[in-house]
């Protein structure tokens, strides 16, 4: 009777465990929606809510064509000083996005970003980007930023 049991109970949890949804999907669309909320920040001329889906930390670290930025607040002052207003900021766009789980709570994403700026003396501007994601304190935010 003792083996029947261990049988049925051990059965059970596995039925159930496998009627879960795998994190996956769930990660992906929170990802996503990170980068929903940046792109509707951003078009906004909101820079601070931009930056709130990067890990507030001095250890973020961004690359671009300026070379190495690390920390929240100078990686901030960078994107302020290269887009001071709204003409210069345009309207973000990100496409391509593939987005890699590469760990529990780690992910990548590669995509493309295009800035449209039809009032902006050096026009459009757009490059491919690669972000890590890390899920720290319960959210998913940008631990890493090579953009170019």
């Amino acid at each position: 009777m003792l083996k029947y049991l261990l049988t049925l109970t051990a059965s059970l949890a596995l039925s159930f465990t496998s009627l879960a949804a795998p994190p996956g999907p769930a990660a992906r669309r929170a990802i996503a929606q990170v980068l929903a909320t940046q792109t509707a920040a951003w078009n906004r001329g909101d820079i601070p809510g931009f930056m709130a889906g990067y890990w507030h930390s001095d250890s973020l670290v961004f690359i671009g064509k300026k070379g190495l930025t690390y920390g929240w607040q100078p990686t901030l002052d960078n994107y302020r000083k290269s887009y001071p207003d709204a003409t210069q900021m345009g309207q973000l766009d990100f496409s391509n996005l593939r987005i890699n789980l590469l760990a529990a709570g780690v992910a990548q994403v590669v995509g493309r970003w295009h800035l449209a700026r039809p009032g902006a003396a050096a026009g459009d501007l757009q490059g491919h980007f690669l972000l890590i994601f890390r899920r720290i304190d319960g959210a998913w935010v940008v631990v890493a930023d090579h953009s170019s």
